[in-house]
C-alpha cells in the first residue's frame, strides 16, 4: 500500500493528507459505488476524503470508514481526514450549528476534521435539486453570522478545523478582518483554465477534476 504525505496546513490542522479524494458525481446522487470507491482508495492508501450535504454522499463516506476499520484496513475513525462544508441554504445565522450536527449524523461520527462554508452565497432556507432555480438566491449574505455559527462548532468540537471554499480574495480580507478564529484554508477549483490568487494569510487548497470537462449551467456565477 502506497504512503501519501502529510503536509502542515495552519494553525487549526497540523498535517492534512497531500492528496484527497472527492465525493461528488453530477446529478448529486448517493450510490453504493461511492461506498465501493471509497474503500478501494483506502486499500490503496487514501485518507483524505472530501463530502458536502449538497453532494449526498456523506452517508457513503461515513458507511465507508466504518466498513474499513471492520476490515481493519484502518485502526479507525481517527486515521482518516474528512471534510464536509455547509450548504448555501443553511448559510443563515443560526443554522449552521444545526446543520453541522446533521452532517455529523449522517457520517455517523463525532466530528468532521474540516468544515467549510460551501460558498459565499445564502438561498431561502429549503431543499432544493441542483441547479435551483435563481429565485431562491439571496441578494446579501450575512457573512459574520455565518462565520460566528462556524466558529461555535469549532468550540463545541464539531470541527476540529474550520474554513471556507470558493472565496475570492477580497471576501477573505473581509472575513479575516472580522473573524476570532480564522479560517484554516480556502478550497478553490483549480485547473488548466481556471486560476486562483491566493491570499496570502490564508492557505489554499485545490479540488481538481479528472475527467472529461463537460459545459453545465450553474444558476449563479462565483462572486
Amino acid at each position: 500500500m502506497a504512503t501519501i504525505p502529510e503536509v502542515p496546513a495552519s494553525e487549526l490542522i497540523q498535517t492534512m493528507p497531500r492528496v484527497g479524494m472527492g465525493t461528488a458525481a453530477f446529478p448529486f446522487t448517493s450510490s453504493e459505488d461511492t461506498t465501493a470507491a471509497m474503500l478501494r482508495a483506502i486499500e490503496l492508501g487514501y485518507r483524505h476524503f472530501d463530502t458536502a450535504r449538497i453532494y449526498a454522499t456523506e452517508g457513503c463516506v461515513g458507511e465507508a470508514v466504518a466498513e474499513a476499520v471492520r476490515r481493519g484496513l484502518i485502526a479507525s475513525r481517527a486515521d482518516v481526514f474528512v471534510t464536509s462544508k455547509i450548504w448555501c441554504s443553511d448559510l443563515h445565522a443560526g443554522r449552521v450549528v444545526p446543520a453541522a450536527r446533521e452532517t455529523l449524523r449522517n457520517l455517523g461520527m463525532d466530528y468532521v476534521d474540516l468544515l467549510l462554508v460551501h460558498w459565499p452565497v445564502s438561498l431561502t432556507p429549503g431543499n432544493y435539486d441542483f441547479p435551483f432555480p435563481k429565485e431562491v438566491i439571496l441578494p446579501s449574505f450575512d457573512m459574520e453570522g455565518v462565520w460566528r455559527g462556524m466558529e461555535e462548532c469549532y468550540r463545541l468540537g464539531l470541527a476540529r478545523a474550520i474554513g471556507v471554499s470558493n472565496f475570492s480574495a477580497k471576501k477573505l480580507e473581509q472575513l479575516l478582518s472580522l473573524a476570532a478564529v480564522r479560517p484554516a484554508v480556502n478550497q478553490v477549483e483549480r485547473n488548466r483554465k481556471i486560476f486562483q490568487v491566493e491570499e496570502p494569510n490564508v492557505p489554499q487548497t485545490a479540488h481538481l477534476i479528472f475527467e472529461e470537462l463537460q459545459e453545465c449551467e450553474f444558476a449563479f456565477q462565483p462572486p
